[in-house]
């Protein structure tokens, strides 16, 4: 039996009704641009999230280079973020002129480790980038503290996560702002690019408001130098439709997680994901790692079983970034995960027995190795 990585066309069939009326009613709406759509989506996104605002924008990248925009994050300036992480986190520091300064991970979470943040600091940075990644939450009370005592901004990659939690609270109110991405292979997926901005703070959301439509609030009187970066109405009201299902599509998730933290128990050479008390994740991947990861996805691929690698190359070793002069060897966590890391079949759709299956023909690939 073939197992997907992840059935994207099945996710969507589920509420293809729904998704269908959504569309039917932008188009008969005659309205497709920042209209009762992203507003409507906008004010229920940040009642789910726990926070006072969500700004729509174009995608995941620009929600975070946005934020550090709207601080006045720039040439001179630097962003901690991690160094184990998709290259958009990165880039969004970029973008702004600043430098991105990466700090390993924990090994056991892959999240930002707090202790090597605070050693990071210099008289230039100016925010921090935890990324939520694979669906759990960095640990943010200490990040927070630290921000709070060097006059920082910590601005959440939620990316991933969205519905985790930590310490109770949802990914997007954990920080001073929270930027996410609803590319359609996440756990809230629009049928297209999509993102949005979290946060509490008034004046920062009326900032990004103008900021995401070149820099005006009102219709051609522009207050600052802004930029094309808007959720457009008709992944804004998919978006709508998706949402109400979405915890019992975690739910599913974590369920899946929970076969296979019991069946890949024990695999020699094997790593399982690690889960503070703390956290609450939402498992948008399921990550083991091996250290002959290849030639374990390529007896999986055989056995007719989709696996993905987040990420193959570390970002400090893209070219990219050839610039900042960071060899390998740099930062030596990073590069074991990327090397390491196998994502392992997960999807709201996928069933108990796919997860079981999934187990199996890993500990038996695993064996022969």
């Amino acid at each position: 039996m073939s197992i997907p990585f992840l059935d994207l066309k099945a996710i969507n069939l589920e509420q293809e009704d729904a998704i269908e009326q959504a569309m039917r009613r932008v188009l008969r709406s005659g309205w497709y641009v920042l209209g009762k759509e992203v507003e409507a989506f906008e004010q229920a996104y940040a009642a789910w999230c726990g926070t006072r605002h969500a700004i729509g924008v174009a995608n995941g990248l620009d929600a975070i280079f946005l934020v550090l925009k709207a601080w006045g994050v720039g040439p001179g300036d630097e962003v901690i973020v991690p160094s184990n992480t998709y290259i958009a986190t990165w880039l969004a520091a970029s973008h702004c002129g600043a430098t991105p300064v990466p700090v390993e991970p924990v090994a056991g979470t892959y999240n930002l480790d707090p202790a090597r943040v605070e050693a990071a600091i210099t008289a230039r940075t100016r925010a921090i980038v935890p990324v939520h990644l694979y669906g759990q939450c960095a640990d943010m009370a200490p990040l927070m503290d630290i921000a709070r005592r060097h006059h920082l901004k910590v601005v959440e990659d939620g990316a991933q996560a969205h519905g985790a939690r930590y310490r109770g609270r949802r990914a997007g109110a954990l920080g001073h702002a929270a930027a996410f991405s609803f590319y359609p292979g996440k756990n809230l997926g629009a049928l297209g690019d999509g993102g949005a901005i979290t946060t509490d703070d008034d004046a920062l959301a009326r900032q990004l408001r103008a900021l995401r439509n070149y820099g005006s609030q009102k219709k051609y009187h522009n207050e600052s130098i802004g930029f094309n970066s808007r959720l457009d109405e008709l992944q804004a009201a998919i978006l709508s439709a998706k949402l109400p299902v979405l915890d019992d599509q975690n739910a599913r998730r974590r369920a899946l997680a929970a076969i296979y933290d019991a069946e890949l128990a024990g695999i020699p050479g094997l790593v399982l994901p690690v889960v503070p008390e703390w956290a609450e994740p939402v498992w948008h991947l399921y990550v083991v790692r091996h250290a002959q990861r290849d030639a374990l996805a390529k007896g999986l691929a055989e056995a007719g079983i989709g696996t993905l690698v987040h990420y193959p190359i570390a970002p400090h070793l893209q070219p990219a970034y050839a610039d900042l002069g960071m060899t390998e060897g740099r930062f030596p966590i990073a590069e074991t995960i990327h090397r390491e890391v196998l994502s392992l079949p997960m999807g709201p759709t996928m069933t108990a027995a796919q997860a079981v299956e999934v187990a199996q023909a890993v500990r038996r690939i695993a064996a022969a190795l």
